[in-house]
């Protein structure tokens, strides 16, 4: 018989080497990008909270809930890095089911302003369930598109996907929430691209949702939701109506200058007279307090963690992990185009947050959950090969 001898060295050599591999397939820019921005997001809620009048650190402060979420964030994001995404795969049915049950909850006992049914209190915390529906919908698209990988060329494989996002959408806009509807669509659209779909199919639902939009302006939008459009069409007629928020950000961004004015000077927000500061104009906030150079530092941070993102997602060997990165990138990626655009007067207000940067502590999570599954699939995919 012969006596294998453990060679000085080796084990610790094969540790090393395992490590090392781990250490290359953990995007670290990734993770550097989305701290940055979160870093922002904690300086626009210590400044939203000095000029609200309270102290920084005060029980319930804008600033002290943006620390907590961003704690929480960092475990979900740990924990989903931890995960094997692969799970995520077997467990669609059960998230789709329960996304959607979530938001019957929320039209059945949410709280909102003006009627609306958009959170749902958890005691002490406001949690949004729409926020969550956008994650968890990348989620089940992205299995149900991923197994039927080089068969999309069929008009019943897209159906099938427009048919799974057409519950939660609805329950979405039924709250009303315009803004998370849109992100919605938005979703399914760059998925249904990313996956090869039929590029002929896609651009006839394309012209038949551009056909309904005189049928949803008739008969879905709301009053003020007609009123934000026609007054983003012509904003100078009605200044102190509908069009008064585009209004001051447009005034609040153009007086940041080059370097801004310096955090918790700004005039425009100290005064009262930007509304909704802390969540769907923080943008306007910033490039007042940052300047036109902050702004641009915020923008690059954003295009550097999408790179990153589709990155991961073309180098990635499972359908999944393609589709769940397009599906996380265009996510992130609508939401700041549309939240910029309506802060500098280029789109109509929809009430969409600015990931990271809005206060908020669904989105947070639900981006957590995007960059930790992401991460998680560059680990097992890596390993696989070792």
């Amino acid at each position: 018989m012969r006596v294998m001898r453990a060679e000085p060295g080796r084990f610790a050599d094969m540790t090393t080497r395992s490590v090392g591999r781990v250490g290359r397939a953990y995007d670290l820019q990734l993770t550097v990008y989305a701290a940055l921005l979160a870093a922002f997001g904690i300086v626009m809620a210590y400044t939203n909270s000095v000029e609200a009048g309270t102290a920084a650190l005060a029980n319930g402060s804008i600033l002290q809930r943006a620390l907590m979420w961003t704690g929480i964030a960092m475990v979900v994001f740990i924990a989903m890095t931890a995960f094997d995404y692969r799970w995520f795969k077997t467990l669609a049915w059960p998230i789709y089911f329960v996304n959607v049950g979530l938001l019957v909850l929320t039209l059945a006992i949410g709280d909102g302003v003006g009627g609306s049914a958009r959170w749902v209190s958890i005691g002490p915390i406001q949690f949004q369930f729409s926020e969550l529906a956008k994650i968890l919908m990348i989620i089940v698209l992205a299995t149900y598109l991923g197994n039927r990988e080089g068969r999309l060329d069929s008009l019943g494989s897209i159906l099938g996907a427009c048919l799974l996002m057409i519950p939660p959408w609805g329950l979405v806009m039924m709250q009303p929430d315009l803004g998370t509807s849109l992100v919605l669509l938005s979703i399914l659209a760059g998925m249904l691209f990313m996956s090869g779909a039929s590029l002929r199919w896609l651009l006839a639902m394309a012209l038949g949702v551009c056909l309904a939009i005189p049928v949803a302006w008739q008969f879905v939008l709301r009053d003020y939701q007609k009123d934000r459009i026609l007054s983003f069409l012509n904003p100078a007629v009605d200044t102190q109506g509908a069009g008064w928020q585009v209004h001051q950000a447009q005034m609040t961004v153009g007086s940041g200058g080059p370097l801004g004015v310096g955090l918790t000077n700004g005039a425009a927000t100290r005064g009262g007279f930007l509304p909704v500061q802390e969540s769907d104009f923080v943008f306007a906030v910033l490039a007042q307090e940052l300047g036109f150079l902050g702004a641009l530092v915020v923008f690059i941070l954003f295009m550097a963690l999408l790179w990153r993102i589709l990155s991961c997602a073309w180098r990635s060997r499972d359908p999944f992990g393609t589709l769940f990165g397009a599906g996380l990138a265009s996510m992130i990626l609508i939401q700041v185009f549309v939240n910029i655009g309506m802060v500098i007067g280029i789109l109509p207000v929809t009430g969409i947050p600015l990931p990271f940067i809005t206060h908020g502590g669904a989105s947070l999570i639900s981006l957590a959950i995007g960059l930790g599954v992401i991460q998680s699939i560059n680990l097992r995919q890596h390993r696989a090969v070792w």
